[in-house]
């Protein structure tokens, strides 16, 4: 996923693709964990994907604030 496709979103859209996210990721901690997980590289995209997620979140609502003010 990329930038883009995220703007294009509704916060709600996003607070719900962060959630599966997180749920993601801790699944693939729970593999590593347990000597499961195939793919390493899952996890640090998964863990991008997080931030990028929490930025377009945080853009969003210092856009929303600068339009009340």
């Amino acid at each position: 996923m990329n930038a883009t496709e995220l703007r294009d979103k509704t916060p709600d859209q996003l607070r719900e693709q962060l959630v599966a996210l997180k749920k993601e990721a801790f699944n693939l901690r729970f593999q590593q964990a347990t000597g499961q997980l195939e793919s390493t590289a899952r996890m640090r995209s998964v863990r991008r994907d997080v931030a990028r997620v929490k930025t377009i979140l945080n853009q969003k609502a210092a856009a929303a604030a600068q339009t009340e003010a």
